[in-house]
C-alpha cells in the first residue's frame, strides 16, 4: 500500500492586539462600511513589539505539539511558508525549530506568497511519501503589519499578523494529501510586490523615502487574476479525483478577500455553508490564513471529510491541493 501524507493535527496563534475598521478610520481616509463591502474585514491582528514572524511560528507549533501530544525531539523537519521572515537568513525555520526544542529537525522557509502554505504542504508530504521522515510541520507564518504602509488605504485595511501550522504523518489508508496543482508566473511581479531589501535594491536612504519596504499592489489586476487562477486550480483539482460539489465538504481558501472566496466557491459549485472563512476576524495572514481556518472549523471536521485547499499570491503563485482529513 502506498504511503501517504496525512495531516494530523492543527495548531494556530495569532497575538492578542486587536486592529478594528474603527481604528483605522483614525489613521487613513478610509470607513467600516467601505472596508467590510470591498474585503469584508472587521478586524486583524497585531504583534507588538520586538518580535518577528518565526514568534508568531514558534506559537503556533508549541500548540500544534501540545494538542498532538508530540514530543519537540521527535520532529523531523519543520517548513515554514513566510515572507516576512525575521531576517534574510537564518530561515525562520531554524529558529522556530531552536524555540520550540525541536532539536533533531533540519527546517527551511518557503518563499511563495499567500499561496505559500499549499506550496509547503505538497513539498512537505513528498518527505512523508518517500518514507524518509515521519513527522513534518508545516508552517504558515507572516507578520504582514512589518511591511505595510498604514497611510496607503488600500493596502493596509488588507492585512493581519498571525501563525497556524499542522502535523503530516505517514498513513496506509486512503486519506491525507491526496493531490495538489502548483503554479506560478513571474510576469505578475510588477503587480504584487515589495521591491526593496533584496539584492536588487538593498536598503537605502533611497529605497527607504521612496516606500520600497512596503507592499505594492494594483488592486484590481490582482483582483481579477486570483479570481480566476484560484477558481481554475479549484476546478481543475476537482476534475483530476472526480469529485462533485457534493463530495466536498469544505473549501478552504486563501482568506485574501470575501468577494475572491465568494467567486472561487460559485466556480466549484460550493455553497457557502461549505466555505470556511475567518477574514472578518483576521484579514489577510498571508501563508498563515489556510492554517487559521482549519484550526477554527477543526471541531467540525470529521474523518474523511473531503477538503479543497486553494490559494492565490504576489508574483503571481497560485495552486489547490485536495486533502481527505485524517482523524
Amino acid at each position: 500500500m502506498a504511503i501517504k501524507a496525512a495531516i494530523k493535527g492543527v495548531g494556530g496563534y495569532v497575538p492578542d492586539y486587536v486592529l478594528t475598521n474603527a481604528e483605522l478610520e483614525t489613521m487613513v481616509d478610509t470607513n467600516n462600511e467601505w472596508i467590510l463591502e470591498r474585503t469584508g474585514i472587521s478586524e486583524r491582528r497585531i504583534l507588538k513589539g520586538e518580535k518577528g514572524s518565526s514568534y508568531l511560528g514558534a506559537r503556533a507549533v508549541e500548540n500544534l505539539l501540545e494538542k498532538t501530544n508530540t514530543k519537540a525531539e521527535d520532529i523531523d523537519l519543520i517548513i515554514c511558508a513566510t515572507v516576512t521572515a525575521d531576517m534574510h537568513f537564518p530561515a525562520n525555520a531554524n529558529l522556530i525549530a531552536h524555540d520550540v526544542g525541536a532539536k533533531n529537525s533540519f527546517g527551511y522557509d518557503v518563499n511563495a506568497a499567500c499561496s505559500g502554505f499549499v506550496y509547503a504542504l505538497g513539498t512537505g508530504a513528498q518527505f512523508i511519501e518517500t518514507g524518509k521522515y515521519k513527522k513534518v510541520i508545516i508552517v504558515g507564518a507572516d507578520k504582514m503589519s512589518s511591511i505595510v504602509d498604514y497611510t496607503d488605504r488600500t493596502t493596509c485595511v488588507l492585512f493581519g499578523d498571525g501563525a497556524g501550522a499542522v502535523l503530516l504523518e505517514p498513513t496506509e489508508e486512503e486519506e491525507g494529501v491526496m493531490d495538489f496543482v502548483l503554479k506560478s508566473d513571474g510576469s505578475g511581479a510588477p503587480h504584487l510586490h515589495m521591491k526593496g531589501g533584496g539584492s536588487l535594491y538593498p536598503p537605502s536612504h533611497q529605497t527607504v523615502d521612496d516606500k520600497m519596504h512596503y507592499i505594492f499592489q494594483e488592486g484590481m489586476h490582482v483582483f481579477k487574476h486570483a479570481v480566476v487562477s484560484m477558481a481554475d486550480v479549484s476546478a481543475e483539482i476537482m476534475e483530476r479525483n472526480n469529485l462533485t460539489s457534493n463530495d466536498i465538504a469544505y473549501l478552504v481558501p486563501h482568506q485574501a478577500n470575501k468577494r475572491i472566496i465568494d467567486a472561487t466557491a460559485r466556480r466549484m459549485g460550493v455553497g457557502d455553508e461549505k466555505v470556511m472563512m475567518n477574514i472578518h476576524r483576521y484579514g489577510n495572514t498571508t501563508a498563515a490564513t489556510i492554517p487559521l481556518c482549519l484550526m477554527d472549523y477543526e471541531n467540525k471536521l470529521n474523518k474523511g471529510d473531503n477538503l479543497v485547499f486553494a490559494a492565490f499570491g504576489g508574483g503571481f503563485t497560485w495552486g489547490a491541493a485536495y486533502i481527505k482529513w485524517a482523524y
